[in-house]
């Protein structure tokens, strides 16, 4: 075999921290899991990291853990602020050792972003994300605020971690501190640059006293943050100076703040778009320096690395969808790697709806202790029908312990409504997925039996001990009078380029296909195969009002979006009088909107459908009729579950197991597919 390190040599070369050495470049970054926040789910969140540890990542980061009461996320949080916290912590970082992995523990103090009336901050300014307004800080409360840090990163070094990192971007607590939006304090905490910098040197120079030389402390530096009164760039490189003469052994990369309304990991922003950020530091600092957001298959990671952008590379969602990412990667395995297509459905919308995280291509991610994958002792004969995300996954799940599965569907290609995503700008990385499950089908001996429907009158039924039916979704009839016009097409013809769609168009639907639709067709010659790595930075920046030299305070002051010209005008419609796009992701849902909003796109809401006829589409809106003079009417009114199979199955006593969008139609939910169709495997 190849040297195992030549096909990334960059990205396995140790990095030497002076007194421990990384055995790679990669730092799988924070990210909250729910799991800290609850004593008994500790034993989970220890599998979860073990499991990422066996992988073979370089170094690891915790969720958010509080250095004090007040700091924390929100009501009974994860902190740690005594002893008797510490033994919980210690089996963790016990067992991530015993695995071979090395981890740092994330000291995250909320500020103004708490979701908590005890909140606290530099000044007494509510954020615009949480509804409780923060005390502020008097000095002696502030310097109580330091103490905290210093004593939260003891009992960090005293329960085993390798290290700690200091959040200090995202618009937390010492973030809060560093800009004048948020920090309007007159005293030697506020006021001149020097000032409002204090605090994060005073903390990170204080811990290092605190724990000696021989312990990694990262700290997460705010490189950009997209605010108008944000920091300027040279107040980043001097503050970056500053924590490096203060003891920081690593610089991490920050972008943007929670309340940004610009994309930084949504699966629009193109892949590694913000390393040009982390290398316009390099040179003014001699610490190592991390870079992150979107970046999630190894040959990014490995040009980022070449082209000098950063040190190491910092992914949290990829180690989500892959534990074994680093390992296959190594293993000149990367055609292996479950991908992270930045979706945010199960791991951030999650963690803000109060859940635990995990990840929509991979439900096993925080629940490792109870969805488990193991050899089955009774192997079956198992027919999937439908090769759809609910489909493959069970198929997938099904063959990996060793039964024996034949995956049916009528169309020559697997992927189902994933076929149809990933030709919508801006999720090219389903294309990801479909490489991911065609390789499992392949080295897990799954036949496929593609091209042809399901006959149920020449179904072997007696040759399969277990059936499941992922068959997936149908249109649903929207009963609109001259729906049979020739101005009326299905989102799927759209989509797959069977219909030249004219000037003026009505979507009729506001869900998430009615908004892919609208963006599809906001865009002119999209591809029949998407390229995951196609879309331009630059071109996102200038949509989205960025400065890419940070000419400007937080790289945007005096900048707005810029959407250009829209080929095509839209109405997206609906019958609910609630805001469009209410049911999409928390925290994706917003950039849609916008998208669709900045290119003129009409939204529209209580809506009713009188009919269609050669003059357009007509519509009643608040009492009043009106004809939209569309060229197209393109329906999206949602689904109906395709069940025809299933009571035949039954009927002539098969198995059967329905799951996916033939299970339940509400919306497409991928996310729900893809762990249905994985949990019933796992149990045959």
């Amino acid at each position: 075999m190849t040297d195992a390190t030549s096909t990334y040599p960059r990205l396995f070369e140790p990095l030497d921290l002076g007194f421990t050495t990384l055995p790679n470049r990669l730092l799988m970054g924070s990210m909250h899991t729910g799991l800290e926040d609850r004593v008994w789910n500790w034993p989970r969140l220890t599998a979860y990291f073990v499991e990422r540890a066996r992988g073979g990542v370089g170094l690891m980061v915790t969720g958010g853990i509080a250095p004090n009461r007040r700091g924390s996320l929100a009501p009974l949080a994860s902190k740690l602020t005594n002893r008797w916290e510490v033994r919980r912590h210690r089996q963790m970082t016990q067992a991530v050792h015993s695995a071979g992995g090395r981890i740092c523990m994330q000291i995250l103090h909320a500020g103004r972003y708490a979701y908590h009336p005890m909140s606290v901050a530099p000044s007494a300014i509510q954020s615009p994300i949480t509804p409780f307004k923060p005390k502020a800080l008097s000095d002696r409360g502030v310097k109580a605020q330091i103490a905290d840090f210093i004593r939260c990163a003891r009992l960090a070094q005293a329960a085993g971690y390798d290290g700690v990192e200091v959040m200090g971007s995202e618009g937390y607590f010492i973030n809060q501190f560093l800009v004048p939006r948020t920090n309007k304090r007159s005293d030697h905490w506020g006021g001149s640059w020097e000032n409002r910098m204090r605090l994060p040197v005073e903390i990170v120079s204080r811990i290092r006293q605190a724990v000696g030389e021989r312990f990694i402390i990262i700290y997460r530096l705010s490189m950009l943050d997209m605010l108008a009164d944000g920091n300027t760039w040279d107040e980043v490189v001097s503050l970056g100076q500053a924590i490096e003469q203060a003891g920081a052994t690593i610089i991490n990369t920050g972008i943007g703040w929670h309340e940004t309304r610009i994309p930084t990991i949504a699966t629009s922003v193109p892949r590694g778009a913000f390393t040009w950020v982390t290398k316009k530091l390099r040179g003014a600092v001699d610490v190592p320096l991390v870079t992150t957001n979107r970046i999630n298959m190894p040959d990014t990671a490995e040009a980022v690395l070449e082209r000098g952008d950063a040190d190491m590379i910092s992914m949290a969602r990829p180690f989500l969808a892959d534990p074994d990412w680093a390992r296959k990667a190594k293993e000149h395995r990367a055609e292996e790697i479950n991908t992270c297509i930045g979706c945010n459905q199960a791991c951030l919308d999650h963690v803000f709806q109060g859940k635990v995280a995990s990840c929509l291509v991979n439900p096993r991610a925080g629940h490792e202790t109870e969805l488990l994958i193991e050899p089955t002792t009774v192997t079956k004969n198992v027919a999937v029908i439908g090769a759809g995300p609910a489909g493959l996954a069970a198929a997938t799940t099904a063959a990996t312990r060793g039964h024996q599965v034949t995956l049916f569907d009528q169309s020559t290609t697997i992927g189902g409504q994933f076929n149809l995503a990933k030709r919508i700008p801006g999720k090219e990385e389903f294309v990801e997925t479909l490489r991911y499950y065609q390789k499992q089908l392949e080295l897990k001996g799954v036949v496929t039996r593609l091209g042809q429907a399901v006959d149920i009158d020449h179904f072997d039924v007696d040759a399969f001990d277990e059936v499941i039916v992922a068959t997936g979704v149908v249109p649903r009839d929207p009963r609109i009078e001259g729906q049979d016009s020739e101005k009326v097409v299905g989102y799927a013809d759209v989509i797959e380029g069977r219909v030249a769609i004219g000037r003026k168009v009505a979507v009729i639907g506001a869900g998430g296909i009615g908004f892919d639709v609208s963006e599809f067709l906001l865009h002119e010659n999209v591809p029949k195969t998407p390229d995951p790595d196609t879309p331009s930075a630059e071109a996102f920046f200038k949509t989205w009002g960025v400065d890419m030299e940070i000419n400007r305070r937080g790289g945007v002051e005096g900048l707005r979006p810029d959407f250009g010209v829209a080929p095509r005008e839209i109405w997206l419609l609906q019958r609910k009088t609630s805001k469009p796009g209410k049911s999409l992701g928390k925290t994706t849902g917003w950039i849609h909107r916008t998208s669709l909003k900045g290119h003129g796109v009409h939204m529209w809401s209580g809506v009713v459908y009188d009919k269609i006829d050669a003059a357009g589409l007509h519509i009643t809106k608040d009492g009043r009729s009106m004809v939209l003079d569309v060229d197209h009417v393109v329906i999206c009114a949602g689904q109906l579950s395709e069940q025809s199979l299933v009571e035949p199955l039954r009927a002539r006593g098969a198995s059967v197991h329905v799951v996916g969008g033939a299970d339940v139609a509400a919306e497409l939910d991928a996310k729900r597919a893809i762990e249905q169709g994985t949990r019933v495997a796992a149990t045959l």
